[in-house]
């Protein structure tokens, strides 16, 4: 990896000479300047402190004087560039980033990190610049942002000290934004590692458990917990959580046992967990919900109270004691522990339809109405078609009544306003804001007192979802801007509602005096009621409470509102989850400097955790302010500080970028305030794609952003130096021009297909393209006149004609290199094997940190940007290629090939392709296949019959991307006869509709409207037999043979399939797979594995309908999977069709018939829909094309940036092809053989290294069909070289590592042997031989497999 003080070697030297310059200026010395002298001593300690050491360097108590130290080079630094006005080395920049991120000055941090990246052409080579990038993104929130730049770190460099780290957070991030598998495979990553990290490996273990618990995998989070409480010295916080989770687990789930057993495990496990944490209101809650679901209501009471005492901002346990006194028979009590519910979190759905059930058995119909209301405008609430037919039911029955009958009669409970004041719920809102003074007065003198572990205070599976929430002192530092409270009726519909505000002066010490207790509020609504028949003592002492009640009311700071999801008890998994850790609730400040164990006097509730967690960062980090204009409820400044949703929508911010610059007052971008569902379930980033804080102030003329502004970064303490990150608007020329957009992720790629910019041929053929080169602005930024090796220009000139480019050698510390460097390496594949060896040679360690194919001369890859200029809307809805075959000469005419593989036909239809071949399709009918393998296994797709061009939410009432299926296994014959009975019973209900005489709706109609109205679920369940293997030819003989009578390019095994060149089995991709399918069966949205070519035909009998979306326009689908929190590789999504077209995004529709062969070209999106009950059989095809080979490839490395497997391991082919293969084509020739330029200078450097550290390589050798090998840990593709654990070597079971994991594991390599697979001699000659052909030599070779393809490669 590059370091930020590469090609600096002078910059000490340097450094003295700018300081000597300033100090002649003014014999006198400022003060300021001569802050800016440092000596040899303090630059070479600046020289090692990057973002590495995040959170890993002393920054308190004993480490002031590196604080100090970094404070004083920051000045030096901004004075310094003050001095040049800007012009000075991009690494400046990114050094002067460090420093601030390690003083926790993340806005300062964010401003230079970004003019690094608008200088530096190459940023993505900094690992550590991308590392403090990403936390500071993390910061922030921006979790879309923070991911992309981690994972980028992985990317240019595996071995990045800390990995471990990146691990962890991208486990967190990904937990937030509901993405499971990711997140589980980052921890486990994480807890392989022995490197140190923010939490210790139980904290990750617990995660680890969690993520099974809520993907509602029991068992496995059942013994994952069970195994944490095994640890020895478990801490105290942990093992409460974790008993806690098991607890509440046994009284949810009905497979832990019958529900006597479940419930007294469950009981015995939260009483544990109340020894270890006697102050966790959440267990006392659970052990509530307990107690009452085996009629223990006395003890359920005590339990909830206890709940109220410990956390009293908990709406879910408001909700149960009004279950509970509603079961005794008690309105009035029920009634107000309802509302201080909906008072706690206004969307609480529970609550609203419990308080409207309770209206109702009251015989108050209009109050239970607009507590519906309110349940149905809740985005917890998944029954609002019922709910709506409950209030239309009601508005009818009030609309018979007689007129004023409701008038005249008697209540027997207060209306919903008036209920809002009743004594408990008033009580409740003075406590919390009497609360909320004590903690915030208790929090300013313990400023780092946090939980140990976050966890144990937070609810993980069953518990409403509280809002990001952000403390008065994250608000505005030197002011205290007065609370908003929720004290008026939720029925007005005024801006009051919610926001009235009171304004006091808090007295802590006076808090607990000034509560009454139920028994005093009782006793003061008992003598308003009789005040008319009072004593005198009776009359004095309702005058005192009365007296202390106002006392209370003016001496009151409501907290804001929690706004909680809530889900029902029969949904735990949706409930949130808690990633609240101590380290990152720290900041990282404290991590190796000793912990602060100390509890916070309030921290059990959610609300009043959260304050207190995000009050003691910004407390220890005391430069941070905020505007009050840049702060939302919907992010706080440590998202792990704050709950996180596992389903549903949640309230999150959205950076914008605001219409106007601010004066001299913001430190973070300003925001405006939008609320609503966010892609990643916590703080919705859109400003953030052109980052938190813009460098200009300008107008942006970016055709993606319209004419909004970018928001205006000011350094408030130093105007000039802000002027200077941001360049100055007068320096560029015209009225047209505009200041660049710094997207962190600029689209590189400038092909008119907009590949992935790392794709081989751009490699090969071109120059590295500047990530800015593409844009459709006028760029200006302040360029570095120290970079000889790029050409800028300023004001329209060259930097040698501009009259500001006077060079300035000003000072940079050199860095010490870490060992991230990445050497460079220029041979030209046409370089011999002893040239390209000879240039390997003393690469030492520094060479090997990963095994990219297309690292050295391209960025990590990137989706694609839609297509410029977009396609007109009449476009949008292209007719999809179709050739129709009527004999077996026209299948077999080679156009025929050349038009389904060209790149400009994303689909082809082949119609009557089995009656021109005479294919006997009845092989591999449902019928024939049970005769010949009953019993053979089919995966099971459990999903939902909805309309074709429309996926729905399980409810009916909003249309989604997610697709949801549940995998289970059967077997042919018992899915045949399910089969068979659907179409039975399809049968006998259209007969019955028949008879009935009524309208018929084909519910598998392959369209429908589109008009977005409301549909009623929920929809019929269906289930699809998929992936099938017929790969085993002796089971399957008939039917493989078969096969053989389609046209080469398009068969399971030939010569020109690459696929076939593999050496070994991967099944559904060279072997074939059999689908199963009654009407609405759906594969969702996808691109074949590696991007290759897939091949589909209908068996029949009935049709299927595809959707088809080209190649250049994955990019967009990769965004639109982002923005619903999906993973596009990954997750299951079927598009909406009305946001494809909203994003000019062209979608070819079809039906695929009986006997039609569907050609799915390399790269195209599709997603497919059964309309009738068939079979489909489906295999892959790698054409020997340039455009396959490099999508292939593009893939795989987007796969290994995304820690996803590669299912073709790309390297093993590259290395076949060249011994199998003679190319012509010579831009397929290029990149095949810059591969295996890579891999052989990777192989050769991996080896030196090893034997220069004295470890040995043990031959090993390959075995025929032996598959590639991938690491067992982070799955990525090992060649040659594998690194086998001693244990699975000597039981001959082979555990392969790649090396980075295998460090991670044991640093020194001790419990590792390294088994070769390949002589390097082998290589070399594989190498050299391989030479681009003429097409006259080709014509001269016959066209079939070589002697050991497909299945003997060695």
């Amino acid at each position: 990896m590059k370091s930020c003080g590469v090609s600096l070697a002078t910059a000490a030297t340097a450094f003295g000479d700018e300081e000597k310059k300033m100090a002649a200026g003014k014999e006198s010395g400022e003060s300021k300047e001569g802050s800016c002298s440092l000596t040899a001593e303090e630059r070479e300690a600046l020289g090692g402190l990057d973002s590495r050491l995040f959170g890993f360097v002393r920054l308190h108590e004993n480490g002031a004087r590196t604080k100090t130290l970094l404070g004083k080079a920051v000045r030096c630094y901004e004075s310094l560039i003050l001095k040049a006005e800007g012009k000075v080395e991009s690494d400046f920049f990114c050094q002067l980033g460090h420093f601030n991120l390690l003083l926790e000055d993340y806005p300062k941090a964010l401003s230079a990190y970004q003019k690094y990246y608008s200088l530096q052409t190459d940023y993505w080579k900094n690992a550590a610049f991308l590392y403090g990038l990403g936390l500071v993104y993390f910061y922030y929130n921006a979790f879309h942002w923070a991911i992309k730049a981690f994972q980028e770190v992985l990317y240019v460099d595996p071995s990045f000290c800390r990995a471990k780290e990146i691990h962890l957070r991208l486990g967190l991030m990904f937990k937030v934004n509901t993405d499971y598998e990711s997140s589980l495979k980052h921890f486990q990553l994480a807890l392989i590692d022995c490197n140190p990290c923010t939490l210790s490996s139980v904290e990750i273990q617990f995660h680890i458990a969690h993520l099974y618990e809520i993907q509602r995998k029991y068992h496995s989070a059942k013994e994952a917990y069970e195994q944490l409480l095994q640890t020895e010295n478990l801490p105290a916080q942990v093992k409460a959580i974790v008993l806690q989770q098991l607890g509440w687990m046994h009284h949810n789930v009905d497979l832990l046992g019958d529900k006597a057993t479940k419930e007294s495990y469950a009981i015995q496990y939260l009483q544990k967990s109340l020894e270890a944490d006697p102050n966790s209101g959440q267990s006392w809650y659970f052990l509530g919900r307990c107690y009452s679901s085996i009629g223990k209501v006395q003890d359920a009471f005590i339990s909830y109270r206890q709940s109220i005492d410990k956390s009293e901002a908990s709406a879910d346990t408001w909700c149960s004691i009004g279950v509970l006194y509603q079961q005794q028979n008690q309105p009035m009590d029920a009634l107000q522990a309802y509302i201080c519910a909906v008072q706690l979190d206004h969307g609480h759905a529970a609550a609203w339809m419990d308080l409207g059930t309770l209206y109702e058995s009251c015989n108050q119909p209009q109050d239970a109405i607009k507590c519906y209301l309110n349940a149905t405008r809740s985005k917890s609430c998944n029954n609002t078609s019922t709910l709506a037919g409950r209030i239309k039911f009601l508005q009818a029955q009030l609309c018979n009544l007689p007129q004023g009958s409701l008038q005249n009669k008697t209540k027997l409970l207060p209306s919903i306003e008036e209920a809002w004041s009743l004594p408990i719920p008033a009580e409740l809102t003075s406590r919390q804001g009497a609360m909320n003074t004590a903690q915030q007065a208790y929090k300013g003198h313990h400023p780092n007192t946090e939980p140990v572990l976050g966890l144990s205070q937070i609810p993980l599976s069953q518990q409403s979802l509280p809002v990001h929430m952000i403390t008065s002192s994250q608000v505005d530092g030197s002011s205290s801007p007065a609370k908003k409270k929720r004290t008026s009726s939720p029925t007005k519909n005024s801006s009051e509602n919610w926001n009235r505000t009171v304004s006091h002066t808090p007295v802590p010490q006076q808090v607990h005096s000034l509560y009454l207790t139920p028994q005093k509020l009782q006793h003061l609504e008992q003598l308003r009621a009789n005040r008319d028949n009072l004593n005198a003592a009776q009359k004095l002492m309702l005058e005192q409470l009365e007296n202390q009640f106002v006392l209370i009311q003016q001496n009151t700071l409501i907290l804001p509102h929690t706004c909680t999801n809530l889900t029902s008890t029969e949904e735990p998994w949706r409930k949130q989850l808690s990633d609240s850790t101590q380290g990152l609730h720290k900041g990282q400040s404290s991590h190796l400097a000793g912990s602060h164990d100390e509890q916070p006097p309030f921290h059990t509730g959610p609300a009043q955790y959260l304050q207190a967690a995000s009050t003691a960062i910004q407390k220890q980090t005391g430069h941070q302010t905020l505007p009050s204009n840049s702060v939302t409820q919907g992010a706080a400044l440590n998202h792990l500080s704050s709950h996180i949703a596992t389903s549903g929508g949640q309230q999150g911010i959205t950076f914008t970028k605001e219409s106007k610059p601010s004066g001299n007052r913001s430190l973070v971008p300003e925001t405006s305030r939008q609320f609503g569902d966010t892609p990643n379930g916590c703080a919705g980033v859109k400003g953030l794609s052109n980052h938190v804080q813009q460098l200009m102030a300008e107008p942006v003329c970016n055709p993606n952003n319209g004419d909004s502004l970018s928001p205006n970064v000011q350094i408030s303490d130093n105007p000039q130096m802000s002027a200077l990150l941001i360049g100055k608007a007068s320096d560029s020329e015209g009225t047209g021009a505009c200041d660049k957009v710094n997207n962190f992720h600029p689209t590189v790629d400038t092909k008119n297909n907009n590949s992935v910019a790392s794709s081989p041929s751009s490699v090969i053929s071109t120059a590295t393209p500047s990530p800015k080169s593409i844009e459709q602005t006028t760029t200006h930024i302040v360029p570095s006149l120290n970079s000889p090796h790029r050409s800028n220009t300023l004001n329209g000139e060259g930097l040698e004609n501009s009259q500001s480019s006077v060079k300035t050698d000003l000072p940079i510390i050199s860095q010490k290199p870490g060992p991230h460097v990445i050497p460079s390496m220029s041979v030209s594949i046409y370089s011999s094997s002893s040239e390209v060896l000879k240039a390997c040679r003393n690469l030492g360690k520094n060479g090997l940190s990963n095994s990219h194919i297309l690292l050295d001369k391209c960025p990590p890859p990137r989706p694609p940007t839609s297509p410029y200029p977009p396609l007109p809307k009449d476009k949008l809805n292209p007719p999809t290629p179709s050739i129709y075959l009527e004999n077996k000469r026209d299948a077999f005419f080679p156009p025929l090939h050349q038009f389904c593989t060209n790149p400009k036909n994303p689909v082809t239809v082949i119609r009557g392709l089995a009656g021109a071949l005479k294919l006997d399709l009845g092989l591999f009918s449902t019928k024939t296949l049970v005769e010949a393998n009953n019993e053979h296994t089919v995966e099971v797709r459990t999903q939902l019959l909805q309309p074709a061009d429309e996926n729905w939410d399980p409810t009916g009432t909003k249309k989604i991307w997610r697709c949801e299926s549940n995998r289970s296994h059967t077997t042919i014959a018992k899915y045949a006869q399910y089969q068979a009975s659907s179409f039975q019973e399809s049968l006998r209900e259209e007969n019955e509709k028949r008879m009935q005489h009524k309208d018929y709706s084909d519910t598998e109609s392959v369209s429908s409207d589109s008009s977005g109205r409301r549909r009623k679920g929920p929809f019929k369940t269906i289930k699809f037999g998929t992936n099938i293997d017929l790969s085993d030819d002796k089971k399957w003989k008939l039917q493989l043979h078969e096969l053989t009578k389609l046209p080469a390019f398009v068969r399971v095994v030939s010569a020109g399939n690459l696929l076939s060149h593999l050496g070994h089995t991967v099944l559904g991709m060279n072997t074939v797979q059999l689908y199963m399918k009654v009407p609405g069966s759906r594969t969702p949205g996808h691109q074949e594995n590696n991007n290759f070519c897939s091949v589909n035909i209908n068996i029949g009998p009935g049709d299927c309908e595809w959707f088809v979306v080209p190649e250049d326009y994955w990019g967009v689908l990769n965004d639109f999977c982002e923005k619903n929190n999906l993973n596009f590789l990954m997750s299951s999504w079927w598009p909406n069709l009305e946001d494809l077209y909203e994003a000019n995004v062209p979608v070819y529709r079809f039906i695929q018939r009986p006997g039609d062969l569907v050609w799915i070209n390399a790269g195209t999106v599709h997603w497919v829909q059964a309309v009738g009950w068939c079979n489909n059989i489906a295999w892959n095809v790698g054409p020997l094309t340039a455009c396959q080979y490099k999508l292939a490839v593009e893939r795989y490395e987007w796969n290994k940036l995304q820690s996803v497997k590669s299912v073709v391991p790309m390297v093993h082919l590259s290395w076949n092809m060249a011994r199998n293969i003679k190319v012509s084509d010579p831009k397929l020739f290029e990149m095949i053989k810059y591969c295996l330029l890579k891999i052989l200078k990777q192989c050769q450097t991996l080896r030196e290294a090893l034997i220069t550290a004295g470890k040995e390589v043990i031959w090993h050798g390959r075995t025929n069909d032996e598959p590639a090998h991938y690491c067992s840990i982070c799955e990525v593709e090992v060649f040659d070289l594998l690194f086998v654990t001693n244990e699975s070597k000597s039981q001959k079971t082979y555990i392969v590592h790649c090396q980075d994991c295998a460090r991670k594991t044991s640093g020194t390599l001790d419990n590792f042997v390294v088994l070769e697979q390949y002589k390097m001699e082998d290589l070399i000659q594989v190498y050299d031989q391989f030479t681009l052909v003429s097409e006259f030599n080709m014509l001269l070779h016959c066209h079939h497999p070589p002697d050991n393809c497909p299945m003997n490669i060695k």
